[in-house]
């Protein structure tokens, strides 16, 4: 594989430091890495494959000698930089919501969509939620068509970053909590993301109007009720559905069997279902409870769960610029 020159903006950080682990056991072969990430960490080292790297803070020439950047930062940071990279001419692969919803970016979920990438310097990352939703949804959507979808996630603390992890610790000592409404370890808090004049917050927003992109169906009628857990890692969405053919699970099962992706887990009698200990440190998304609706014979049910930092963040990134890589994706 030939020589990359990488970039990881945010490398300090839950997402970043995820990215990190990945990069390290992967085949890439890396002639350039730069770590970027705020003024507290600048100066200190990071060792990766055995080298010490330095952590930089930003500057208008910081990109210029890179071919990828990743952007594992805040909506804001990906606003005020990722213009930079692009300027330096660098692909970009945001893990911010701050462009998904952009028409000229793609918005990619790599077991679905990747030919959306085109020619694209910039490449966004779907929400964690989103991503292992529409991996357990696409196939649905091929075989039957998919009218309405009902999300109900069970997110954990570290999908809010370190901060949602300080205020895990801080409740398991009952102590304040400094980022979260109610003490996370008493509550389930189903509030995600700042909330919106419809009573909406946005984190829910963001899983229905992300579905509708990558599956490219505006006309499936989506609505989500997202909730804070108090679980450090993995999230899991419980999914109702209907479709406009008839089901057929025995069909529905087989796909999902075929799919590389997939950890078909449904054999409730004898607790066989997805947890979040199993898909712990893991790209894979596990799939279970499918079951038709009591009322109606179009309607779905199922329980998805995956590690909302790997496949739900870094490793989705990773799949994307291996893709950009073997298809010879340069900067022109």
């Amino acid at each position: 594989m030939k020589k990359i020159k990488l970039g990881i903006v945010g490398s300090t950080g839950l997402v970043g430091s995820v990215l990190l682990e990945i990069l390290e056991k992967s085949n890439f072969n890396i002639g350039e890495l730069r770590l970027f990430a705020s003024e507290k960490s600048k100066g200190k080292f990071i060792t990766f494959k055995n080298q010490k790297y330095q952590i930089e803070t930003i500057d208008d020439h910081s990109f210029e000698s890179l071919d990828y950047v990743f952007f594992c930062t805040s909506a804001s940071v990906s606003k005020k930089y990722v213009p930079l990279a692009l300027k330096s001419k660098c692909i970009v692969i945001d893990n911010s919501s701050f462009f998904r919803m952009n028409n000229d970016v793609p918005l990619i979920v790599p077991e679905i969509n990747l030919e959306d990438i085109k020619d694209s310097k910039l490449i966004s990352n779907p929400n964690c939620s989103t991503i292992q939703s529409l991996v357990a949804l696409k196939p649905i959507h091929d075989l039957f068509g998919i009218n309405k979808i009902i999300y109900s996630t069970y997110q954990a603390v570290s999908g809010a970053g370190v901060k949602g992890i300080k205020d895990y610790y801080s409740s398991l000592l009952n102590q304040k909590n400094h980022f979260f409404p109610y003490l996370i370890t008493e509550s389930l808090i189903p509030e995600i993301d700042n909330p919106l004049d419809n009573n909406f917050t946005k984190e829910e927003v963001k899983m229905v109007e992300e579905t509708k992109k990558i599956l490219k169906d505006n006309d499936i009628d989506i609505n989500a009720t997202c909730v804070r857990v108090p679980l450090l890692r993995t999230h899991a969405v419980s999914i109702y559905l209907e479709t406009s053919k008839e089901l057929d699970l025995n069909l529905l099962k087989s796909k999902y069997l075929e799919n590389k992706s997939i950890i078909l887990l449904d054999d409730l009698k004898n607790h066989i279902y997805p947890v979040g200990e199993k898909a712990l440190n893991n790209d894979l998304v596990y799939i279970g409870r499918i079951r038709k609706s009591l009322n109606n014979p179009k309607g779905l049910l199922l329980y998805v769960v995956s590690d909302n930092l790997r496949k739900g963040a870094a490793s989705n990134m990773v799949q994307i610029l291996e893709y950009l890589v073997k298809n010879n994706r340069d900067i022109i």
